[in-house]
């Protein structure tokens, strides 16, 4: 992965409006660069995907993972430039590979950032990242202090019960890791309320119950943990908020 983003286009012109306005609001120096994927051997499409630091400084809540997608038409000279930003990076994985992306080489982030904290984390980063437009996302909120944490709300296309989700992000800079965890909800009121209140447990979508990987997940922290201090995480499992934030760097902190 490169130390400094060039998408090398001194020698292209923007092929419409919108690239150019893309590309003339651009500024690497904001981004710091968390996978990267660029085609050979003739360097037609490059796929990034960031972090971007300015985020942090503007309107409170906004989301800061940024996806670029640049394609360079080398008979023409020409290129387009898109770009968009979500609240988690598996969401915007999931934008870059949809166009075009190969999953493999942008799946994985360096190895200076934060990594899961648990298997179930994975499961359901995994999930996102392969959902194509499954989720349409309806708000999210994305928070650099007490407590720090990510949460996205989403409509499930096809979930035939709770079609309402919460995917809660939550880190540990201490440990190096984060959680994410999913939850349920008849409709967007609910999980407003919920995310309001925090008074109880995150609820648990209902296909999630009797999961047996989450079963064993149980059985290790009771080992580990004796039963009356085990967290309730889990897919049939709901679990209580904590503080930490995730995979988002932000001012004083390193990864």
């Amino acid at each position: 992965m490169s130390s400094e983003l060039d998408f090398r286009l001194d020698d292209f012109e923007p092929a419409d409006a919108d690239s150019e306005y893309a590309e003339q609001r651009f500024w690497a120096g904001d981004l710091t660069v968390l996978a990267e994927h660029h085609t050979t051997p003739n360097g037609s499409h490059s796929f990034v995907l960031a972090h971007d630091g300015s985020v942090t400084w503007g309107v409170p809540g906004e989301p800061q993972i940024r996806a670029i997608k640049v394609a360079r038409d080398l008979n023409q000279n020409t290129f387009t430039f898109e770009s968009t930003y979500h609240s988690t990076v598996s969401l915007a994985q999931n934008w870059l590979t949809e166009r075009g992306c190969p999953p493999e080489r942008i799946s994985q982030v360096g190895d200076d950032f934060m990594k899961p904290a648990d298997d179930l984390t994975a499961r359901v980063e995994q999930k996102l990242r392969t959902s194509g437009d499954r989720y349409k996302v309806l708000d999210s909120y994305t928070s650099d202090f007490d407590p720090c944490e990510t949460w996205t709300l989403t409509r499930d296309s096809i979930a035939a019960q709770a079609p309402i989700r919460v995917f809660l992000e939550e880190g540990d800079f201490d440990a190096h890791t984060y959680t994410m965890r999913e939850g349920a909800f008849a409709d967007e009121d609910a999980a407003r309320h919920w995310l309001d209140d925090r008074s109880t447990a995150l609820p648990q979508p209902p296909e999630y119950r009797g999961d047996a990987a989450v079963l064993r997940t149980r059985a290790a922290l009771t080992r580990s943990a004796g039963a009356s201090a085990i967290p309730k995480a889990g897919l049939d499992a709901p679990i209580a908020p904590s503080t930490g934030t995730a995979q988002r760097p932000s001012p004083g902190r390193s990864m």
